[in-house]
């Protein structure tokens, strides 16, 4: 090395060493000596750690030149063990004889590398023994002619490492996208596959009040069916004629002051079907604490909805009915005691009260057994039911019970009325029933018409001619629960839950001809699944 000039000058070369590409045995040594084992994790640089280049060159005069023009700038590692090409480095510089040495090691190397770049430079000599040949290119990123100054050298060493942590850091960010984009697939696929409802819907931006859906799970489609055709559309969809006006503004007034709400709401599903819906609606926001988007959990509770109310109408039953009767009973049983020595007809009345209360008590038993038989299974079976055949039979059950009764139906011709709604066969029954039992007349009659509103829904009507159902036993189906006149009035209850239950609507209209009641139900309820309660 000439101080003077800053440069560095190459020592003459061992006999047969030049400039020019590997060839033969000498290519391949070491070619398979490197394994993925062998190799450190390529990672991003740490911001105060200096380059590393490894100086792969025999000892002498020209290394130790080459380690001097470079320590002020790069840590600088001196070797010719050729697992050292499996370490950490910038950048490996060659001499011409340990380049024709290891030089098959060098692909095996950049391609354990990739795809971060990994640079190799070949040092010659101006006197080396042959030209620099066009393949050795294939092996090294820059060939640098001795005599070089330090500066030039310097630099163009540095170029390379500078691409080199640039390409790590590109590398280390891809990694990190190809995490974020795992992670996004991995929670996506979580929300796909969740046994709840899930939607995400945008923030209102043209202050319509409208928060388009852009995504909804798998779930959501199956509780509600409505799948990725309703992108776009608020979630109002959901509401109809029953969604109770409180319940949805309590929902907007939520949604438009950011915040988590939770409402137990009555949707209705694409068919027309209601069931009860746990809705709960939380802001998402962004790192500046923007609110971007809702999102929204949908569980049905139908079944939770109708056992409540199941359970506080048989509690105004056992703790008024039950009481009230029991009470009659005590109150004549005494009466009796008092009256049997002073007139017969007069025990013999009091007797005939508690009879008939005694009747009633055993009606409101048999009637909750009924109810708990009839409501404790789901909304639908799996194997369909052919409603005409039943309701024939249960023409000839009626007319054996109540021969004095009239029972006609008007059936669809040709259609068996198939259906797996549960119960929908009781609760017919059970109006039938209760329209001969409370008909005074000498000759009840009673009309059954059973047709489709479409091919999906039937719409059963019981009309009969008798005095009707006091407005009081009706209007608790809307108001809530108070004491009942007859404890068979249960039925009532009975068939306003079986439609409940299978998502459908049920009305009684009362007149001075009698009493019509109207059962509308999908033929196929989705399993588990049910109404209003």
């Amino acid at each position: 090395m000439d101080t003077g000039s800053e440069g560095l000058a190459g020592g003459t070369p061992p006999e047969g060493d030049g400039g020019g590409a590997p060839s033969g045995e000498a290519a391949d040594a070491g070619a398979s000596d490197l394994t993925d084992d062998d190799l450190p994790a390529e990672g991003a640089p740490e911001p105060d750690e200096d380059p590393r280049v490894l100086l792969f060159m025999r000892p002498g005069r020209d290394r130790e030149l080459v380690a001097g023009a470079l320590s002020d700038r790069f840590r600088t590692d001196a070797t010719t063990d050729v697992e050292a090409l499996g370490s950490a480095f910038d950048c490996c510089v060659f001499d011409a004889h340990e380049f024709n040495r290891v030089a098959g090691s060098i692909q095996r190397r950049r391609e354990l590398a990739a795809p971060v770049f990994l640079p190799f430079v070949l040092l010659v000599n101006d006197d080396a023994a042959g030209p620099t040949t066009e393949s050795t290119w294939d092996y090294v990123d820059d060939v640098v002619e001795l005599p070089v100054r330090k500066r030039a050298l310097r630099t163009r060493i540095g170029n390379l490492v500078e691409r080199r942590r640039t390409s790590l850091r590109l590398a280390a960010r891809e990694r990190k996208l190809e995490e974020t984009v795992e992670d996004l697939r991995l929670k996506e696929r979580a929300m796909d596959e969740a046994t709840v409802g899930i939607t995400i819907a945008a923030v209102d931006e043209d202050g319509e009040g409208d928060n388009p859906l852009v995504y909804t799970n798998d779930e959501f489609e199956a509780l509600t069916g409505y799948g990725s055709e309703v992108f776009g559309a608020d979630c109002r969809f959901l509401q109809g004629e029953d969604t109770d006006p409180e319940t949805t503004a309590t929902l907007r007034a939520a949604i438009d002051e950011e915040r988590p709400v939770a409402v137990d709401v009555l949707n209705y599903r694409r068919n027309g079907q209601k069931f009860w819906n746990r809705l709960t609606i939380a802001p998402i926001r962004d790192a500046e604490e923007e609110v971007t988007h809702f999102v929204g959990f949908q569980t049905e509770i139908t079944e939770r909805k109708i056992r409540e109310r199941r359970l506080e109408v048989m509690n105004r039953v056992l703790s008024h009915n039950l009481r009230n009767k029991m009470n009659l009973i005590s109150g004549y049983t005494e009466l009796v005691r008092g009256e049997i020595d002073g007139g017969r007809d007069e025990a013999l009345d009091a007797l005939e009260v508690i009879d008939e209360t005694a009747d009633d008590l055993m009606g409101i038993a048999a009637a909750v057994q009924k109810l708990d038989r009839t409501l404790s299974g789901p909304a639908s079976t799996e194997k369909s039911v052919a409603l005409r055949d039943h309701l024939i039979e249960l023409r000839s059950r009626v007319r054996d019970r109540y021969p004095e009764a009239t029972i006609s139906f008007a059936l669809p011709d040709g259609d068996p009325l198939e259906t797996t709604a549960v119960g929908l066969l009781t609760a017919i029954e059970e109006a039938v029933e209760n329209a001969v039992k409370h008909n005074d007349g000498p000759e009840p009659r009673v009309e059954v018409r059973v047709g489709r509103e479409s091919p999906e829904w039937l719409a059963v009507e019981v009309a009969d001619d008798g005095p009707g159902i006091p407005d009081h036993e009706t209007q608790v189906l809307d108001h809530g629960e108070t004491s009942l006149n007859h404890a068979d009035r249960l039925g009532i209850w009975l068939i306003y839950w079986v439609v409940a239950k299978a998502g459908g609507e049920f009305a009684i209209d009362t007149s001075s001809e009698g009493t019509t009641v109207r059962l509308t139900v999908p033929a196929h309820p989705r399993d588990g699944t049910s109404s209003q309660g």
